[in-house]
């Protein structure tokens, strides 16, 4: 019997293009299969943290500033981001029309709500956890919109909100899927098809590959989502070429946003042609699956958690996409009305 994955109904997208790139998926090995684990134990009802926890680290965007993060507990449905330096600005909820851009020379996720000044950069390696931990409402205090990096990834993060402890609120934990499978495709070949969910135990799972022309070449990992992956994911850096991270420390300098850039050999990992410059992690088998680990928890499930009022149920296949990617198929959900309540118990 054939297990061969196939394309969903196409939101967007060449069908040629997106066969032969499922065709090239289908074929590449997969480097790591953790399927069999269990997903989340079943939760009917909501929590939040049970105390306020901070963390500081040097910023994103301007590496020389210090930057404070202040986990509150909530009872506001969701996660929010709240500018403590704006304090005339209200809380940005953790949601898909709140997506300002996904960058360009540096990708990354930006929310805004309200004015131009009120927003946060580079979130997704901090609004990904929601889709690993047991907290369904969370106020996240900032005191600038240039979230801290740092050098452990976001294992930091999440072992701030596990000293937070947690506080069950009374009401129900919703959960939804997509009516059918859907596929959206670019024209290299990417794509990310979003599958339903099935069974009566809510669960999610992700099958993510990536396609470097470097040294990080072909990755393919399988997993449910569970608090297990997740932590292993969130030690997975940011990856770049060797060439981008010249052109930075150079020519990039002319602009503010990338000569304050506080990106270093621990924080990011670079890749250059056959070898890495820096040293790899997530090493299985004598290969690195840093990038596919990065790709499938810290960038994938950052979207996914953009669904605001429940939490997605289902099955995930992404080829060499990225976040503008992933954020345009999740407006289409709401598009198309595409999302449905998932039967779980």
């Amino acid at each position: 019997m054939s297990t061969d994955k196939k394309p969903g109904r196409l939101l967007a997208g060449d069908e040629e293009i997106i066969a032969a790139a499922y065709h090239e998926f289908n074929r590449l090995p997969i480097d790591q299969d953790l399927t069999d684990q269990p997903t989340h134990p079943p939760r009917t009802k909501q929590k939040t943290i049970a105390e306020a926890v901070s963390i500081s680290g040097k910023g994103t965007f301007a590496g020389k500033s210090t930057t404070t993060i202040t986990f509150e507990p909530t009872t506001r449905e969701g996660w929010w981001l709240d500018r403590t330096d704006l304090p005339e600005s209200l809380p940005i909820r953790v949601a898909i029309d709140n997506v300002w851009t996904t960058g360009s020379i540096v990708s990354n996720i930006v929310l805004r709500a309200g004015g131009p000044h009120n927003y946060v950069r580079m979130v997704e390696h901090i609004i990904a956890l929601r889709m690993g931990l047991d907290i369904d409402n969370l106020m996240i205090k900032i005191d600038s919109g240039d979230p801290p990096l740092f050098a452990r990834g976001s294992l930091d993060l999440i072992e701030a909100l596990e000293r937070a402890g947690r506080r069950t609120i009374d009401r129900p934990v919703n959960y939804v899927t997509v009516k059918e499978p859907v596929t959206l495709g670019w024209a290299s070949g990417q794509f990310l098809t979003l599958a339903p969910h099935t069974g009566t135990v809510p669960k999610l799972t992700v099958d993510t590959a990536v396609n470097f022309r470097n040294a990080i070449g072909q990755q393919r990992i399988k997993f449910p989502v569970n608090f297990t992956n997740v932590q292993t994911g969130a030690e997975a850096r940011t990856n770049t070429p060797y060439a981008k991270m010249l052109y930075c420390k150079t020519v990039g300098k002319i602009f503010a946003d990338i000569r304050n850039l506080g990106y270093t050999d621990q924080n990011i990992l670079i890749a250059k042609k056959t070898t890495y410059h820096n040293q790899p992690r997530l090493i299985r088998n004598g290969k690195s699956l840093e990038a596919a680990w990065h790709r499938g928890v810290l960038d994938l499930l950052a979207a996914i958690a953009l669904i605001p009022d429940a939490r997605f149920v289902g099955e995930i296949t992404s080829y060499k996409a990225g976040h503008r990617l992933d954020c345009d198929l999740v407006t289409k959900l709401y598009l198309h009305d595409l999302l449905t309540p998932a039967g779980c118990e």
